[in-house]
Parts: C-alpha cells; sequence; structure tokens
C-alpha cells in the first residue's frame, strides 16, 4: 500500500523552480515563465513561437526563460508537464476504453448512458446545486442579454441553448468559435449581460480571454463544469457543479450538460412567464405568416 501512494504522488517541479528563480529573472523572461505557469495544459499544444506570440515576446525569448528555470528546453518542459497531468488521452483513446468496458449487447449502452444521468440528476438536486441554480437564475432574469460559450461539443449546446433562451424573451447569442471568429462574437459583449460558460479543467485561451472580457465588463459569470477546483471555477460568479462520466478514460457525456441547461432555461422562463408566453406567441405569429397561404399584410 505504502508503494502504491508513492506512484501516485506528482512533484510539481515547474511550480517550484517558478517560484524559487522567477524573482531572478528579467521582466520578459518572467512573463514567459508566468504564462505557462498559468496555461499548462495549452503549452502542452504549443510551439515556441505560439508561446512567444501569446506573450509579446521572440521565441528566442520563450527558449531562454525555460533554460532560466532549468530546463534543457521545450520538449524537457512538456514532459515535466506531461507527468504532473498524468497521460492525456484522446478522444479516440476513450471510445475504445469505453466500448471495451462494455459487454456486446445493447443492454450494456443503455445502462452506461442511463447510470451517468442518474449519477448527475442526484449531483444536481443536491442542496448546493440547487442553490447554485437559484442564483444563476437571478441573475439571468435581470440579464440585458445571455452568451453561451462552449467549444467543440460544447459549442452544439451552446447554440441550442442560444435559441430556447430566445424563445422565451431573453436575447441570446453562443460564443462558440475560435481565432478571429470568436473575437467577432465577443465583441458584442456590453455591461448587463450575463455569461454561462461551459468548461472543464482546461484553461484554454478561448476562455481566459471571454473572462478577461467579463471581467472588463463586469458581467456576471456561470459556469457548468465537472472541475469544481479549476482556474475557471475560481472566476466564476456561480459554479454548477455537472457530473459528465469520463472517468477512468471514458467518454464524457454531454447529455448531461444539456439537461442542466435546460434546468436553468425553464427556471428563467417560469420566474419571467409573462414575458416568456407573450414570445412564444409572437413566434408562432411569425411562423403563421411564413407557412404557405398564411396571413399577409
Amino acid at each position: 500500500m505504502l508503494n502504491s501512494k508513492k506512484a501516485k504522488t506528482r512533484v510539481d517541479v515547474y511550480g517550484e523552480r517558478f517560484r524559487a528563480r522567477a524573482h531572478t529573472l528579467s521582466p520578459r523572461l518572467q512573463a514567459v515563465a508566468r504564462y505557462i505557469n498559468e496555461n499548462r495544459e495549452g503549452v502542452l499544444e504549443h510551439t515556441a513561437i505560439e508561446i512567444a506570440r501569446a506573450t509579446q515576446t521572440s521565441d528566442a525569448t520563450v527558449v531562454r526563460a525555460i533554460q532560466a528555470l532549468g530546463f534543457a528546453g521545450l520538449r524537457d518542459l512538456k514532459q515535466t508537464l506531461e507527468h504532473w497531468f498524468g497521460p492525456s488521452v484522446s478522444s479516440a483513446e476513450k471510445m475504445s476504453t469505453t466500448v471495451s468496458a462494455l459487454s456486446c449487447d445493447v443492454n450494456s449502452g443503455i445502462d452506461f448512458v442511463l447510470e451517468g444521468h442518474q449519477h448527475t440528476c442526484e449531483i444536481l438536486s443536491a442542496p448546493d446545486n440547487r442553490y447554485a441554480i437559484s442564483q444563476a437564475v437571478a441573475l439571468l432574469v435581470e440579464a440585458r442579454q445571455v452568451a453561451i460559450f462552449g467549444i467543440g461539443a460544447s459549442g452544439i449546446l451552446a447554440e441550442y441553448a442560444a435559441r430556447l433562451f430566445s424563445r422565451i424573451g431573453l436575447p441570446a447569442s453562443p460564443l462558440n468559435r475560435t481565432g478571429i471568429a470568436l473575437s467577432e462574437q465577443l465583441i458584442n459583449l456590453q455591461r448587463g449581460d450575463v455569461l454561462i460558460m461551459m468548461a472543464q479543467k482546461s484553461a484554454h485561451r478561448e476562455g481566459l480571454t471571454t473572462l478577461k472580457e467579463t471581467r472588463r465588463l463586469g458581467i456576471p459569470v456561470i459556469l457548468l463544469t465537472n472541475a469544481v477546483d479549476s482556474r475557471f471555477s475560481q472566476q466564476a460568479d456561480v459554479v454548477i457543479h455537472v457530473p459528465r462520466g469520463g472517468e477512468k478514460g471514458k467518454i464524457p457525456l454531454h447529455g448531461t450538460v444539456l439537461l442542466c441547461l435546460e434546468m436553468i432555461i425553464l427556471s428563467v422562463a417560469s420566474a419571467t412567464s409573462q414575458r416568456a408566453i407573450k414570445t412564444v406567441k409572437r413566434i408562432n405569429e411569425f411562423h403563421r405568416g411564413l407557412k404557405p397561404g398564411g396571413k399577409k399584410g
């Protein structure tokens, strides 16, 4: 048992070196070292040039900063960070692990999904989450507009949730792009808005950039996540714990997040029932006018 515990112990080599040596670095080297410390998972996928672009330095400066902290180079740094995080698991590996764990009959797949959702329902109905959802609804009832952040598969949920919010009379827009396309979405944020964010542990640039803009505008952030101790969680005003499965390398379930979104949307509709009913009636009027032979003028 003692050997097993030792095997699971992880030493934060980068963190220790950063704390011990950062004060000896020049401001530009400090900026690089700090960026790496705050964006560790993202750095695993970055080249020196990409890190330089993010820190407004040069790739040579990035390499010097890494070496000043005692690493041979970027590859050595990444290997150290990978050891800290543990082995990453690709989508293909998650799918392989999941289907291998299921028997060859349809019931095993049904049970896998049902058990995941049943567990989520138990967590969402717990007092802490009920209180968090009520806080989220209170913010949304007073919102000028709601923005829903999600990239990858969560981007599809963001698009769908925005449509549902619009149907109950709360203007909504998704933040579900990357690169310049996300920038074009972010430019529409204004004071008085509320952000719903779907994010997990990885402190990716899209999420961090979005949070920076919400802080600048004083926009409250509602986070839906299974990583309640992440950097995103630390910056959110309301954190709702949404389990997604995916334990032991299995694929995560996105339906659990949709479950939480629908709880929030229906609660907002209930709290603003007159607006919600009026909006749906108006949408139906538009729809009747768009049908062949519908009313004109």
